[in-house]
């Protein structure tokens, strides 16, 4: 079916030719057609243009987008949407006082998701995740990244990647599976870290990379969870199954873990809230792909990634979401591009690159998603009637989608 999208008041993120990502100065710069027509065929991006050269086209469905900006989907390249419950009493517990770590210490955090997560049947969590996923697409992400790690047992991470699996099969977007169960160490390992490195590299890699069930690996590098010797044995085990390392880093602590990431070629090295010149220079002239996460800098009161000194310093970044039920319950992409802007000062044209092409990036979807390019997925948001994009961020509070298309479809 052929969908012609005409008068839009500005298209944004426009590429004739492909490319995988932004870096430095290039991220201010936003390409875009004022008063635009746009052709998908099924779903891809058949055509793109200004109003002036519309040629004649014969199109099942002709929307009118006069007041209205297109631009791709947000690529989410970074979130835990597989869980069970909530953890709303330790969001009143920072409340009174307490921090991440004083939660965590007593048994709350990760553990507290993981044993919700092992008492719940894989068919409930599947239920519980849909319905973060389904709210996700509503507010605008085409591609997204869900990580385990909250299973930490053999079964438990291997009914969360199942999730994952049939989450994919079941929606259009695009998901990728990042396997993380280096995301703490369950307590009955407490005392023998090395039996748990050992159970994830020897079991539970084995029975993934047979079953086809994750794209990528993660490791929580940081104080008290897994030092950067420990990130290196992972990442190894991971790479020989065919797993590329995506690894948290540097959210409360720099201690070598941007420079772990990098020397094993890691996709992306995410959050980032602590940063040191000796971190942004490792990170120079890599593939690695920094990504920052600011809604879950605004949860828990922690600093914002420094985007600008970042940006200056010539290197690429992406943002997301983080969605997860501890220090992040939220997978709006809108508020996280908002946020960027407000917290980080990023331009509205960083962030909107950030959330989009290297996004893509950072979960290996650059070829697909992340711009407006023919033969790419036709995965669009069409915003309501607004003055220019500058609104997105500006009017954080309200919802300025009008539709979101996935796969040239309109979602219901």
């Amino acid at each position: 079916m052929t969908t012609l999208i005409i008068n839009i008041q500005e298209l944004l993120q426009v590429r004739e030719t492909s490319i995988t990502k932004v870096s430095g100065a290039e991220m201010a710069k936003l390409p875009t057609i004022k008063n635009a027509f746009l052709v998908l065929k099924d779903n891809l991006i058949e055509d793109f243009g200004s109003m002036d050269n519309l040629p004649e086209i014969k199109a099942a469905k002709i929307i009118d987008a006069t007041g209205k900006v297109v631009l791709p989907s947000w690529c989410d390249s970074h979130t835990h949407i597989v869980y069970a419950g909530n953890r709303e009493q330790e969001f009143v517990d920072r409340i009174n006082g307490l921090s991440y770590e004083e939660i965590a210490n007593r048994g709350g955090g990760i553990l507290n998701s993981a044993k919700k997560l092992n008492e719940t049947s894989e068919e409930e969590i599947y239920e519980q995740s849909k319905v973060r996923l389904e709210e996700v697409m509503h507010l605008g992400t085409g591609a997204v990244e869900i990580k385990s790690g909250y299973g930490l047992t053999v079964d438990g991470e291997l009914k969360m990647l199942r999730v994952i699996k049939k989450l994919a099969e079941n929606h259009p977007i695009a998901i990728k599976a990042t396997f993380l169960g280096a995301h703490a160490f369950p307590l009955h390992y407490k005392n023998d870290k090395a039996g748990y490195l050992d159970e994830m590299i020897n079991e539970m890699l084995p029975e993934i990379s047979k079953n086809k069930l994750a794209d990528y690996v993660d490791v929580f590098c940081e104080s008290g969870y897994f030092s950067v010797e420990e990130t290196e044995k992972i990442m190894e085990a991971g790479l020989a199954f065919g797993l590329k390392p995506k690894i948290h880093v540097n959210q409360f602590n720099s201690i070598g873990g941007i420079q772990a990431g990098v020397k094993f070629n890691a996709l992306s090295v995410d959050h980032l809230e602590i940063m040191n010149p000796e971190d942004i220079e490792a990170l120079k002239d890599t593939e690695t792909m920094p990504v920052a996460l600011p809604s879950c800098s605004y949860f828990l009161s922690i600093p914002y990634t420094p985007a600008r000194e970042m940006i200056k310093a010539g290197l690429p970044l992406a943002l997301a979401t983080d969605f997860n039920p501890g220090s992040t319950p939220s997978g709006n992409m809108n508020f996280v591009v908002a946020t960027a802007c407000i917290k980080m000062k990023m331009t509205p044209e960083e962030a909107i690159n950030a959330a989009t092409i290297n996004g893509a990036y950072a979960m290996g979807l650059s070829e697909t998603h992340g711009s407006i390019t023919k033969g790419k997925k036709a995965n669009l948001i069409l915003t309501k009637p607004i003055s220019s994009y500058y609104q997105i961020p500006y009017a954080f509070g309200s919802n300025l989608i009008e539709s979101v298309f996935i796969e040239g479809e309109i979602l219901k």
